[in-house]
């Protein structure tokens, strides 16, 4: 019994011993530790981009470690001394137990602390552990008397993938937002276009298998961890360089993911926190953020149409409680995001280079669904200055038309009569700033253009052309947008009929004794009695500068036969009757209309 009970304990001592030696062989090289998870990922994706067998593990004290392995713990010292020595990793790294680590952040989805080491190189030769083997290093010159000179090898670890079995039994630890995650790479890689419902389906069989096919991985449908990782990387990398870190600004009382390394805090202008460009990207985000109701959110709607960083085409969504707001020219694409939820108006805008869609839209995804709203709304007094201006909204540029000239409705469905150099190459024509027009017809030689809102109008009062021919030296008015929308309302300009005629007799203009203004050109000109006598033209230009108080004006007979060659019928007056100059301004201002011509 003495023997048996001493062969037990040797046995059990044994066994304790083996079970050490085989925990301790299972080791990790820890290169660094973040205080929080994100800094600890963006660290974790760094070292990945160089190095081989990068993991993350929480330390279970709030911190969260790096650590290269899992290796022996020879294969983790040659590790540890070659990296250190080559400055790839910290000079404090060190040599790290499973035993210190909990769960597993990086790469996603993988759980290797239950897992055997990895595969490293063949220990150099006996004779000289740091040496470089002969048939591929050159000896260095050396001092009579110097020893061979120590080198260390070339390192290369290639981690041993999961088999099939493994790597579903690693993918039952995917969370849903992982699956989903990966659902997303997949679609934007161009293999899956299904729901993104976090389901590993049929259909998304087929797309990792496309995906493994198309990167040189057996064709599995079972993505193991190392290749999800590769998936999710170059899903990511589209984002470096962009510096994509939380920013959190109590001011606005908004929290999110910004590209620091592209724009940075500028100043604060309400409702606008402005980032401004840093970098080479021409880029710019507003945080947006102030009290407010239904109302306030549909004014903040309209107000972000006016600015120049929001190009007039794109789509545009508004409902009771948000609305989303996509401008895109040639060279810009713009997209705000504003949400009402308890009296507090938050969103952003993201102003970027167009061409660059694919990582605009990655950009502003990771920025939309990051964005936590904080208790606190900007202060409308914040960043106030003296220098105010009225082409200027928080800081902003409003958008200006390109040309804006004076109409008149001449048909109570709201054609207007204008001006034919204002309909010249625009991409778009407004009246009044708020009614979209389009060319109905032109006469380019005699310079008026009929324009056909896009939606009917039912303007306040319509243009009646006089049938009687005016005298000469009688009172004449005109009136138009003289300064080109500045005001709300168009302004009337007395004066005298100078001739029937132009300066060398051409026929169907009318030369008036009377100081015009550019923007006053393409409105209506009246006799005393209110009666539409012509339109304004532009002044003329070339090498001969007439006097100020000279202009003309088409003939009310080219407007009318323009009119009858479209199919419109004229309203006319024989009144002769003198109308007193309020009554008059009263008429003009009703049938008056800015036109904007609009790239």
């Amino acid at each position: 019994m003495r023997i048996i009970a001493a062969a037990l304990v040797l046995l059990v001592g044994l066994s304790q011993a083996l079970w050490a030696q085989s925990r301790d062989d299972v080791v990790w090289v820890q290169v660094e530790a973040q205080p929080s998870l994100s800094e600890a990922t963006a660290r974790a994706r760094a070292y990945a981009a160089e190095l081989q067998d990068v993991n993350g593990f929480s330390l279970g004290t709030g911190w969260y470690g790096i650590a290269l392995g899992p290796y022996t713990r020879s294969d983790a010292e040659q590790v540890l001394r070659v990296y250190r020595r080559e400055g790839v990793i910290p000079s404090d790294s060190y040599i790290a137990f499973s035993s210190s680590y909990r769960q597993q952040f990086w790469p996603v989805g993988a759980n290797l602390l239950d897992r055997g080491v990895l595969q490293a190189p063949a220990a150099p030769p006996e004779t000289a552990p740091e040496a470089i083997p002969e048939a591929t290093a050159e000896a260095a010159p050396q001092a009579p008397g110097d020893s061979p000179a120590a080198a260390e090898p070339t390192l290369t670890v290639t981690p041993a993938d999961e088999t099939p079995r493994e790597a579903q039994q690693s993918e039952r630890l995917l969370t849903r937002a992982d699956r989903e995650s990966l659902q997303i790479a997949l679609q934007w890689a161009g293999f899956y276009d299904a729901a993104i419902d976090g389901a590993f389906g049929r259909g998304t069989r087929n797309s990792m298998a496309a995906w493994q096919e198309a990167n040189g991985y057996d064709v599995t449908g079972i993505l193991t961890t190392v290749q999800r990782a590769a998936l999710l990387k170059q899903y990511n990398a589209v984002l470096d360089g962009l510096g994509l870190q939380l920013v959190r600004d109590e001011a606005v009382g908004i929290e999110m993911k910004l590209p620091t390394e592209v724009v940075a805090f500028d100043r604060y202008e309400p409702p606008f926190a402005h980032y401004t460009a840093i970098g080479d990207i021409d880029a710019k985000v507003l945080l947006i953020s102030q009290a407010g109701d239904r109302d306030t959110l549909f004014g903040l709607y309209d107000i972000m149409q006016t600015l120049e960083i929001v190009p007039l085409n794109g789509p545009r969504e508004r409902s009771n409680d948000s609305f989303v707001l996509i401008g895109e020219d040639a060279m810009t694409v713009s997209e705000t995001r504003v949400r009402l939820l308890n009296g507090r108006i938050k969103g952003f805008t993201l102003v970027w280079p167009a061409g660059d869609e694919d990582r605009r839209r990655r950009l502003i995804a990771e920025m939309d669904k990051s964005l936590v709203r904080l208790g606190t709304v900007l202060d409308p007094a914040a960043g106030a200055n003296d220098q105010q201006s009225i082409d200027l909204l928080a800081g902003l540029d409003i958008r200006k038309p390109r040309m804006t000239r004076s109409g008149f409705y001449v048909d109570a469905g709201g054609t207007v009569a204008t001006s034919a150099d204002v309909v010249e190459g625009c991409g778009r024509i407004t009246l009044d700033d708020d009614h979209e027009a389009r060319v109905l017809t032109q006469d380019a030689a005699r310079g008026l253009a009929l324009l056909r809102p896009a939606t009917a109008l039912a303007p306040a009062g319509v243009a009646a052309f006089s049938t009687q021919t005016p005298r000469l030296q009688s009172e004449v008015a005109v009136s138009g947008y003289s300064y080109g929308g500045v005001l709300s309302a168009p302004s009337v300009t007395f004066g005298t009929l100078a001739d029937l005629r132009g300066l060398q007799g051409e026929a169907g203009l009318n030369r008036l004794a009377l100081t015009a203004l550019p923007g006053d050109a393409g409105g209506p000109v009246f006799d005393a009695g209110g009666g539409v006598l012509g339109m304004l033209l532009p002044r003329p230009e070339g090498d001969r500068a007439l006097p100020e108080n000279v202009s003309f004006a088409l003939d009310r007979t080219a407007i009318g036969t323009l009119m009858a060659e479209t199919g419109l019928s004229a309203t006319n007056t024989d009144s002769t009757a003198a109308i007193a100059p309020q009554d008059l301004t009263d008429r003009a201002v009703d049938m008056t209309v800015l036109v904007s011509c609009w790239d």
